[in-house]
């Protein structure tokens, strides 16, 4: 089969269209040949050398996310029937025309999107509807930070907390990318490009007034984001592109009752998995067949152009998804 393999660790130009050996379905899984992919920011870190693939998944394959078709099934599994079309999420091994995955894993794809858009819903619907709902516990009414509100998480966020009745507060370093979440339905919008971007919050929302802070940055913007949550808000992190590192102030985590949590779907166990796609199947999926959701697709790339896609992804200049075709 043709896949995207990484040739050590580096810069995009580790990446090349090749040959692989075509995994097979045993017990409980299927096969799915996938139609088109996604690149995600933890592909390009992978592609580093700083985010190995966990165990069970191709070291050398990239991929995280699919969209295609059922062409096989292993013995014993009976949940999707040959041909069935199905998207999901993975540990790796998404960049090739075959995958095998946990049949309990897979998701349905809407009725009426297309292949390429499938594959720009499950890495960040599920993230962001995990961290929404199973995490930060956001209920109607409330007040939700979510940074990074042109990412492709950030763009789930915002559809997935506005269907859910809270009001959104979105950041970005960019104008036209706060602009274009203004189409997604983003009223409150904040400039992260200088660093008193808690001052600007506290002038449109008041102090300590954020209920949840999705935060897809890290770094120094944990100090903000602590300042501005309410007593006994609560705080998910999901991405490190600002650092890994940061001063605390333990004496307003206790003062106001905050909770922190971190959260990464990656090292998940199977059976944590397996519930939480039934969970988006039955509550998510639906709201897709019904447009009041949608994918966000920035720029279809051929598989080919790997390196391109990888290129555009770093340069932090695009808004929502880049899909990767067969």
């Amino acid at each position: 089969m043709r896949a995207i393999l990484l040739d050590g660790f580096g810069g995009p130009e580790v990446l090349r269209l090749g040959e692989a050996t075509a995994p097979t379905a045993g017990p409980g899984r299927v096969l799915i040949r996938v139609a088109a992919t996604s690149v995600n920011r933890p592909d390009l870190i992978q592609r580093q050398g700083n985010y190995p693939a966990p165990p069970g998944s191709p070291a050398d394959i990239p991929g995280l996310e699919y969209a295609g078709e059922v062409d096989a099934v292993g013995g014993g599994s009976t949940m999707w029937p040959m041909g069935s079309r199905v998207m999901g999420i993975v540990g790796g091994g998404a960049h090739a025309e075959l995958l095998c995955v946990n049949e309990r894993e897979v998701l349905p794809m809407p009725e009426g999107l297309s292949f390429e858009e499938c594959a720009a819903i499950p890495e960040v619907f599920l993230t962001a509807y995990d961290a929404l709902y199973r995490q930060l516990d956001v209920g109607i009414g409330e007040r939700v930070l979510v940074h990074a509100i042109g990412s492709g998480v950030g763009t789930a966020a915002l559809q997935l907390a506005h269907i859910g009745g809270a009001t959104v507060y979105g950041t970005s370093r960019s104008p036209e990318k706060l602009e274009r979440a203004r189409e997604l339905g983003l009223v409150h919008a904040i400039d992260t490009a200088s660093p008193d971007w808690a001052d600007r919050l506290e002038a449109l929302a008041g102090a300590n007034a954020m209920h949840a802070v999705m935060d897809l940055v890290g770094g120094d913007f944990l100090r903000g984001n602590l300042r501005v949550l309410a007593p006994r808000g609560r705080l998910c992190v999901i991405g490190l592109t600002a650092g890994n590192r940061s001063e605390i102030d333990l004496g307003m985590v206790l003062r106001k009752r905050l909770k922190i949590i971190g959260t990464a779907l990656r090292s998940r166990t199977p059976e944590e998995k397996a519930a939480l796609a039934r969970e988006f199947s039955q509550r998510v999926v639906p709201l897709f067949d019904a447009n009041r959701l949608r994918p966000v697709v920035e720029r279809v790339f051929a598989f080919a152009q790997i390196g391109e896609a990888h290129s555009a992804l770093a340069s932090n200049e695009t808004f929502g998804k880049l899909v990767l075709r067969w």
